[in-house]
């Protein structure tokens, strides 16, 4: 079983920031699965949906703690379900990408992103899966201000680029190695 973790922040204040991508990827990508009625449940602060993709179970996780405590509701989702760290991928914004980037990791430090940190924290471990998606560097100001600040219409569009080519690597996820996924999608900042 897998779970597919996506990071935000609830509420609608929230919505289309640049911290909440990893929530509005998984509503792109279950949308696309053209599921007749997808239902989202709650359990342990989290709102999660289970369904089998590709023949591989899977459980679609948006943690409702607030960022910076995602760990502690992805743990006990861990625990519950008895998932493996390495059946694990958490779906983030990274503002070391240039916006529509993306890059495929298999373990690495949190690099600064309070969310991650705190899954680290909590799994104790950093050897953990994680699709990272481009938000750009705030060249000027708060960096808590700009992730939390809305998209603009054109970055809202060129990450509606991005995610549509993001199904297709959430779909081979499934089916490859994560090795061969990284070497097959990983691509360098333009």
């Amino acid at each position: 079983m897998k779970l597919i973790v996506g990071l935000g922040n609830p509420g609608k204040e929230y919505e289309h920031t640049r911290h909440n991508i990893g929530f509005e990827f998984l509503d792109y990508y279950i949308k696309n699965l053209n599921l007749s009625n997808p239902q989202w449940s709650e359990k342990f602060n989290g709102l999660y949906f289970q369904t089998t993709v590709l023949g591989e179970k899977v459980i679609f996780l948006k943690p409702q703690s607030y960022m910076n405590l995602s760990g502690g509701v992805v743990r006990k989702f861990v625990d519950y379900f008895k998932i493996q760290i390495e059946d694990i991928l958490i779906i983030s914004d990274d503002m070391d990408l240039t916006i529509g980037n993306f890059k495929l990791k298999d373990k690495g430090s949190s690099g600064g992103h309070n969310g991650l940190r705190d899954i680290e924290k909590h799994l104790n471990t950093q050897n953990y899966k994680r699709l990272k998606v481009g938000i750009s560097k705030n060249k000027f100001g708060d960096t808590k201000d700009y992730v939390l600040g809305k998209l603009s219409q054109e970055e809202l569009n060129i990450i509606s680029e991005c995610y549509h080519t993001l199904v297709t690597v959430l779909n081979d996820y499934y089916v490859e190695t994560f090795s061969n996924l990284m070497n097959k999608y990983n691509r360098k900042n333009r």
